[in-house]
């Protein structure tokens, strides 16, 4: 069981990669051909998107992989057949639905200020396709998963993010004369065409797996559609919850910081690039740096619920700590890292030093994102998905209260709404902490965590000197990469001289671990 999860861990890490590269690449040219008004306008359309996308789904892809799981350890392929045609029909209606109401409604959401920038519209219409199509793609990768193949999973991604990127960049190109809310419009088309893609290449793994199939097993009773649609709900409900928070979060950053941002005394437009530096430039950038441990969470969950179900409390608190010192050792230095090469990073991958300040506020939310995910994946192992959930919304309204005080007060502005989000997720992760304290009596090493601390700010104070040197006798590129090699090398020496890191960590990540 453990080998399956370590080689889909890789997978899907490695999947993980190659998608978050192009999607960088992406966001580097994009960002130079819309610039950060025509970013802002772009992002002020993907929140909707998002929750959409979430409401027509509702957690069935991980249902539907937990009950075609049962199905196939029992090996009743018809049944695991079943509950993925009723799944599909479920998906294929909510999607629909959803996609009809984003198309017609985007002209109301607009009218009614509930999205600000007017020039949003067409951006809106544009992703209305995409919600139809990223839905019923999550609902094959699901029932793929749930026959442990993550092949599938990885490949679609790939080819989805190379549509997604020709197309976003083809369009946005092509119509950018036409004006801004156009070429806003023409890159958010990209996501219905990747969408499609991938489709097709979901189609052709599962039937690849049906051909693969025994014609001749065992043979059970036939569950009915409404028992099938009763499981499927019930395992859907907690896990809709928990990803329905990010979009409603997304979705009150959009009602409260353009409009707290004019408070502070900038213009509509102004609001709107300042919003497009945050969340289409910054915000990518932590979750860009959180893939390991992204990664890491996905085969924490399997891992912790079988020791949960067989009551290995040691091994739990094993795996728990374990992963805690593999996530601060991964994410402490990325936050330093990014908080000290924070202009020359936006600089380089963006073309736009003005979104420094946030960038560097949001660093800091590296770390406690890393901390989330982890603590988030090690509940969900022992049985208490909705802990996470209610957690989220306490740091919800934390992040809220900071959005409306802090971004209306002009020295603080968007680096306002950077720390609304440190606040938000640091808020989460304490929580999550706190409630794993209860159910393992785990507490963070605080020995561990002051060596990652110690280790960062040496490598921090060394790359803010080597880059200022390097910078002023080479090109941006040879001195950026030059310093984050350094300083990884010497935060790694560093960390082993210490004892902070051991080859039982090393092990335990992904992909590096096979090394050792």
């Amino acid at each position: 069981m453990a080998n399956k999860f370590i080689s889909g861990t890789l997978i899907l890490t490695l999947s993980g990669f190659v998608v978050k590269a192009i999607g960088s690449i992406n966001w580097i040219i994009l960002s130079r051909i819309l610039g950060g008004e025509g970013i802002g306008i772009y992002q002020m359309a993907f929140p909707i998107y998002l929750l959409a996308l979430d409401v027509s789904s509702a957690g069935l892809p991980i249902a539907i992989s937990i009950i075609t799981a049962e199905k196939a350890a029992k090996e009743d392929y018809a049944g695991a057949q079943r509950i993925f045609r009723v799944s599909l029909t479920m998906l294929c209606f909510t999607a629909l639905f959803l996609s009809f109401v984003v198309f017609f409604g985007a002209r109301f959401l607009i009218d009614e200020q509930i999205i600000r920038e007017s020039r949003a519209y067409y951006s809106l219409i544009a992703l209305a396709p995409a919600i139809f199509f990223t839905t019923i793609i999550a609902g094959y990768r699901g029932y793929l998963q749930g026959w442990q193949q993550m092949t599938p999973t990885a490949m679609s991604q790939i080819v989805e993010q190379l549509v997604r990127v020709v197309v976003m960049l083809g369009f946005a190109a092509l119509l950018l004369p036409y004006g801004l809310d156009y070429a806003a419009g023409g890159a958010s088309l990209g996501a219905g065409a990747g969408g499609l893609a991938a489709w097709l290449v979901l189609i052709y793994f599962y039937y690849k797996l049906k051909r693969s199939l025994p014609k001749d097993g065992p043979v059970f009773p036939q569950e009915g559609i409404r028992h099938i649609l009763k499981r499927l709900i019930v395992l859907a409900i907690p896990i809709s919850l928990s990803s329905i928070m990010l979009p409603v979060v997304s979705n009150l950053d959009l009602l409260i910081v353009p409009r707290r941002l004019e408070v502070a005394g900038y213009s509509t437009a102004q609001a709107t690039e300042l919003f497009g530096y945050l969340t289409g430039m910054s915000v990518p950038l932590i979750n860009l740096a959180t893939i390991l441990t992204a990664a890491m969470a996905m085969s924490l969950v399997p891992a912790i619920s079988h020791s949960f179900t067989l009551k290995e409390t040691d091994e739990i608190y094993s795996r728990t700590a374990g992963a805690m010192r593999i996530s601060f050792l991964v994410t402490i230095p990325f936050s330093v890292m990014l908080y000290v090469m924070a202009e020359p990073v936006v600089t380089f991958i963006y073309n736009a030093p003005a979104a420094t300040d946030a960038t560097r506020a949001v660093a800091i939310a590296i770390c406690f994102l890393g901390l989330h995910q982890i603590t988030t994946a090690i509940l969900q192992g022992l049985k208490r998905p909705k802990i996470p959930v209610l957690n989220m919304g306490v740091a919800c309204i934390a992040k809220v209260l900071c959005n409306w005080f802090l971004v209306a007060i002009p020295s603080f502005a968007i680096t306002g709404a950077a720390y609304a989000t440190v606040a938000d997720i640091g808020v989460a992760a304490a929580l999550n902490l706190f409630f794993i304290y209860r159910h393992t009596g785990y507490i963070i090493d605080l020995k561990v965590v002051a060596k990652n601390i110690v280790s960062a700010a040496v490598m921090g104070v060394i790359m803010y000197f080597l880059y200022q040197f390097l910078h002023a006798h080479t090109g941006l590129f040879i001195s950026l990469f030059g310093t984050c090699i350094a300083g990884s090398a010497i935060y790694i020496g560093l960390m082993i001289l210490c004892g902070g890191v051991t080859k039982e960590d090393a092990v335990k990540m992904p992909f590096i671990g096979r090394f050792f």
